[in-house]
């Protein structure tokens, strides 16, 4: 059965990443598959598109302040009239907050409907110092699990606060990473040395620079690296809100070179596969794309042990507490792995992520809420 699946996102921008990716290697799954997806975002303008996706439509939509140019779909009167127009056999929805009304929405006109959880609603709020920040998770989360017809969540970590809940909605399906594009094949000496010097080592942070991804801290673990004699380099892939104060910290003192947003996927690929250990210091990363792209060109990658990463790197990568000097004493103590060694053991945990298996996990949610619609009627 060929399903016209809609698909509804928030806070996806041309330079945004893990988030942007997942609905594009879905969409194209979903399109090979047979089925007709059409992508709902967010922009300044008005557009409508057919790429390898599926049709994009976007809709003007309002900056979200301090949030380096996200954007959000506010305007509800018209973005029901567009579902309504695209009267989708599924509704698949990448935003919890802002957009739960269309699982309301979908409800009401006998759509299946499905929210995908990209982060931890509980864990931003507590990086957020919000008084009560469980109690209102809690209270939102369960809002959620009534509002649509399934959760998904891509990790155990992510799915954890709706399971205290005892959602019975509640699915996990892992998302994915391009095998072909990062590939441990790519490591560059000339690259390398476009960024280090003989004997230092190239460590890479791969991420939005925002508040909740606490880039600061790679830059923490360079000093602690410097102070311990490992003559480390950092390169910080990405850009957003806090790239000028992390610049200005690593200012004179400590070798930090940012890049900006790299649009050229196979360029970061290239650099993924060249540097010696990836950083991930997000403490609330309920899947991050970034660390498994990093795994998956070959480099083992240290993690925070609050997020959900330590699930997804495995045995091929550390999780460290949150601080500078942890994160640099896990970065020694991959180092100090034989480099085949940790190489291979990278690339092997990322090849348990294809995006076939994703693909076909979230089409198993969507044919099965359809069959169960049709059934009742």
């Amino acid at each position: 059965m060929s399903l016209r699946i809609v698909r509804l996102a928030n806070f996806v921008s041309p330079t945004s990443g893990g988030l942007r990716t997942a609905l594009r290697h879905l969409g194209e799954g979903y399109a090979a598959a047979g089925h007709e997806p059409v992508l709902v975002v967010p922009g300044a303008v008005a557009g409508d598109e057919l790429t390898g996706q599926g049709r994009v439509i976007t809709l003007p939509g309002p900056v979200v302040p301090g949030t380096g140019g996200y954007r959000v779909l506010a305007a509800r009167r018209q973005l029901r009239r567009l579902l309504g127009s695209l009267a989708p056999d599924v509704l698949e929805v990448s935003d919890r907050t802002t957009l739960r009304w269309t699982g309301w929405w979908a409800a009401a006109h006998g759509v299946p409907s499905v929210m995908v959880s990209h982060e931890s609603l509980a864990g931003l709020l507590r990086l957020w110092r919000t008084p009560g920040a469980d109690r209102i998770a809690d209270r939102l989360n369960a809002a959620t699990a009534r509002a649509y017809d399934r959760v998904v969540a891509t990790t155990g970590w992510a799915a954890a606060e709706f399971r205290r809940l005892g959602v019975g909605n509640l699915v996990e399906v892992p998302l994915g990473v391009d095998l072909d594009r990062f590939h441990p094949g790519l490591r560059d000496p000339a690259l390398r040395a476009r960024w280090t010097a003989p004997g230092e080592v190239l460590v890479v942070h791969c991420s939005r620079l925002s508040p909740e991804k606490r880039p600061e801290l790679a830059i923490d673990a360079l000093a602690a690296l410097r102070s311990a004699g490992v003559p480390a380099v950092l390169v910080v892939i990405g850009d957003g809100p806090r790239q000028a104060a992390l610049a200005g910290l690593a200012a004179g003192r400590l070798p930090v070179r940012f890049t900006g947003f790299v649009p050229d996927r196979a360029a970061v690929a290239r650099l993924l596969a060249s540097a010696d250990v990836v950083v991930a210091p997000g403490p609330v990363e309920t899947f991050g794309l970034a660390a498994l792209e990093s795994l998956a060109a070959g480099t083992p990658v240290v993690v925070n042990a609050a997020s959900a990463l330590p699930e997804v790197v495995g045995e091929a990568g550390i999780a460290a507490a949150g601080t500078g000097p942890a994160l640099a004493s896990a970065v020694r103590e991959l180092l100090a792995r034989p480099e085949r060694v940790r190489r291979a053991a990278a690339r092997a945990r990322a090849e348990q992520f294809g995006w076939s298996a994703a693909v076909d996990g979230f089409l198993a949610v969507h044919h099965d809420l359809v069959g169960m619609a049709v059934a009742r009627r």
